[in-house]
């Protein structure tokens, strides 16, 4: 393979850290999703937000309302996250349901 193509190969990490995770999902959200669904929305949370939340609901394989007591437990995962206050568990269950319907989440 020729020096061109190898800058282009992404490097995969592997982590077991749910606090780097998040900061890795913040980071591809951000560059693939706009702040809000909609100019409407009551801007409490962002969809890049969201999305890494639901990232970590898969990584730790645990329900809406599991993340969400983590999130409350521990602090680190909520600063990664620049959270200011908790989301409520049905709003994980809509922005899934709306970054599935998309197609910018796929279900596992």
């Amino acid at each position: 393979m020729n020096t061109f193509a190898w800058r282009f190969i992404a490097v995969r990490t592997m982590t077991k850290s749910p606090v780097a995770l998040a900061k890795q999902a913040m980071r591809i959200a951000k560059a693939a999703l706009p702040d809000y669904s909609s100019v409407y929305s009551r801007h409490d949370f962002t969809q890049h937000q969201l999305f890494a939340i639901l990232v970590l609901r898969q990584f730790l394989k645990t329900d809406y309302r599991g993340i969400i007591q983590m999130l409350v437990d521990f602090s680190d995962l909520r600063k990664a996250l620049f959270l200011k206050k908790i989301p409520h568990y049905s709003t994980l269950c809509y922005a899934e349901k709306r970054l599935l319907k998309k197609g910018l989440l796929k279900a596992f």
